[in-house]
């Protein structure tokens, strides 16, 4: 038998064999069943691995709504063409109701469509309503689906006689925003009950089996509309062909077993061109993100209790008369927002969260223009760490504004919240635009340390400090160092670990008054003055350079900054000879805020060495709605 981490360790300390505090690493996945088990773990056995499924359970705040699951995938729906859906529809939560006149109803008799028995109909005989003399079958299909084509047809008993004379066929995609904008409608006493697109009207039909092609629209309301009359339908038959065009997913509550430092996360999956996927999650410290409000009928009043005094849950909540319901709230005191949606391409992103939690959700939106294409995701990996590094880490950078690209010295304050089974900390993890000008100091509680580069790169570094434990909780702590901000509200993340402890999740700082004395409580850098153009500088390494092939100067380096752009946009650096003739292109890519290298070796776009002269570079970056461009003369020489 496997013993879980934790009954590992303990075990091991009980008989002597272990002394210090217990980590725990655990990684989940969700989906994927067939796969094995992450590397990691096969490698090291005390690490857990628990696999999860994709099937969902309401009871835990799980959704799967027109999702196709699979132990190995979550999906869109996608339809067979040949498959009739109208004996589906009501399974998956759509229904089919006629118009009486009065409103739409469930009428028995209205079975025998999707019945599979061709002897048995729904007739149009009745009795002369306000609604002008029609009749109405409403199927609402529980979603926006691709259909292609409807059929009916009357029994073989009456097929000559009884088939549908004249009918509309008309259908709308169920928003809500476009209602009363749709050219038919279903109206009784001027009050419209729904109204529709009309794609097909027929006047006078002949045929008993009758075919109709829908246009490529999603559906989601299908309304046949008819006069009453000696017609009858043995089948009315609804076909689709392709993905559904929205659908959403949402995991079941997952315990974690107590409060964890959120890691990675790791997804595999497809996205088409025309399909999208939103993957977020969340993070809390109990089993229900919600609050429940009851009305007590004292005007306005709402409470979040029920009348014998206990505190309203999802049960109790769906218990109460339906004039008492209140509504439900985000609990945002025990649970995080959702997360902004990750970069679905990247496939991995750091796990967001406030401070360690004790439950995760994650949540999958898909959508796509085109009913041929769909996302899908095969399943999602994270890790965590239990207990976590610290119970809350809250940290704020000073100044809060800064030149653009012009260095500035930062500090960085780190507030930490240990609790006695907190594992503790020696290393700080800053992300910089670029790297570092210079680390300069590390203070705890204000008095100077000695602390080690352990990491000093383009993306940011790595100090490690005197070990922060329990008896160090709550003491401020301080990292000074030189950097340079290229846009608005440039960010720098950081993180806190152990660094005997290279594998355990590392624990991410949250933004907040790490320091009462500075008015910041935030990560973020603003700029002090914003930039017109978007290419601030433009440097050479030298405006003269001979390619020559003797190792010395045979390269012009080009070093640029862009900033405060919102994203990547296109690059293009490029040559031309002093009449304006192209001679050839350095780069030509996209790029977002930030300093960038490229080089040239004097050759044409035919690859040959150009002849000694002067040139002109030019940097073009297409910013939002324009384009700014900054050139330097270069003079190339033998």
């Amino acid at each position: 038998m496997r013993l879980r981490p934790l009954q590992l360790l303990s075990a091991l300390c009980a008989c002597g064999l272990f002394v210090g505090a217990a980590h725990a690493l655990t990684i989940y996945r969700i989906g994927g069943e067939d796969l094995p088990p992450p590397a990691a773990v096969e490698e090291d056995p005390t690490i857990e691995f628990v696999q999860l499924s994709w099937n969902v359970d309401e009871k835990k705040f799980g959704l799967a709504d027109l999702v196709e699951i699979t132990p190995n995938s979550i999906a869109p729906q996608r339809l067979d063409p040949e498959e009739n859906l109208t004996p589906l529809i009501r399974g998956r939560g759509g229904l089919i109701k006629t118009n009486d006149g009065y409103g739409w109803k469930d009428e028995p008799q209205l079975d025998n469509i999707f019945d599979a028995d061709s002897t048995t109909a729904y007739v149009g005989l009745g009795g002369q309503y306000s609604t002008g003399g029609r009749k109405g079958i409403w199927i609402d299909l529980g979603g926006a689906f691709p259909i292609r084509r409807i059929k009916f047809y009357p029994t073989p008993r009456f097929w000559n006689e009884r088939f549908v004379e004249n009918f509309i066929i008309g259908t709308n995609d169920g928003d809500d925003l476009k209602k009363g904008t749709r050219e038919g409608r279903f109206t009784w006493r001027g009050q419209a009950f729904i109204d529709y697109d009309i794609h097909h009207n027929i006047t006078e039909n002949t045929q008993s089996d009758m075919e109709v092609i829908l246009p490529d629209v999603p559906v989601r309301n299908i309304l046949f509309v008819t006069g009453i009359g000696n017609w009858e339908i043995a089948e009315y038959q609804v076909f689709g062909d392709g993905f559904a065009q929205e659908a959403r997913y949402s995991t079941d509550i997952i315990p974690l077993g107590g409060p964890s430092t959120l890691g990675d996360l790791k997804w595999a999956g497809a996205q088409d061109s025309v399909a999208k996927v939103d993957l977020t999650m969340r993070s809390g410290d109990d089993t229900d993100p919600n609050y429940y409000w009851r009305f007590t009928f004292r005007g306005n009043e709402r409470s979040r209790f029920a009348a014998n005094g206990r505190e309203l849950t999802s049960s109790t909540y769906n218990r109460l008369e339906s004039g008492e319901k209140g509504g439900v709230s985000p609990d945002h005191e025990n649970w995080d927002f959702w997360a902004p949606p990750v970069d679905f391409e990247s496939q991995q992103a750091d796990f967001t969260g406030s401070k360690p939690r004790e439950f995760v959700q994650f949540k999958a939106d898909f959508s796509s223009t085109s009913a041929a294409s769909g996302g899908r995701i095969d399943f999602l990996q994270f890790s965590v760490t239990q207990p976590p590094v610290a119970s809350q880490v809250l940290a704020e950078i000073d100044p809060p504004a800064a030149q653009v690209s012009e260095s500035t010295r930062f500090t960085y304050k780190v507030f930490p919240m240990l609790e006695s089974d907190d594992l503790g900390f020696d290393s700080i993890e800053i992300k910089t635009p670029i790297k570092a000008g210079a680390i300069e100091a590390v203070r705890i509680d204000g008095v100077e340390q000695e602390f080690d580069i352990a990491r000093w790169d383009d993306s940011g570094f790595e100090v490690k400090i005197p070990r922060i434990d329990i008896q160090k909780s709550n003491e401020l702590v301080e990292v000074v160092f030189e950097a340079e901000v290229f846009k608005v509200g440039t960010i720098f993340e950081g993180k806190v670990f152990d660094s005997e402890h290279p594998f355990e999740v590392r624990q991410r700082v949250a933004a907040g008054d790490a320091d009462p004395l500075v008015d910041s409580n935030s990560l973020s850098v603003s700029l002090a003055t914003v930039a017109q153009e978007s290419v601030r500088a433009l440097r050479l390494t030298s405006p003269v350079f001979t390619p020559n092939g003797d190792g010395a100067n045979d390269e012009l380096q080009i070093e640029y900054d862009l900033v405060n752009l919102s994203g990547a946009v296109p690059v293009v650096i490029s040559l031309y000879d002093l009449s304006g003739r192209l001679v050839g292109e350095v780069f030509r890519g996209t790029a977002a805020s930030g300093r960038f290298n490229a080089s040239w070796d004097g050759t044409d776009a035919s690859g040959q060495i150009v002849p000694p002269g002067l040139y002109v570079l030019s940097l073009e970056a297409q910013a939002d709605r324009k384009k700014d461009t900054a050139v330097r003369l270069v003079s190339l020489v033998y």
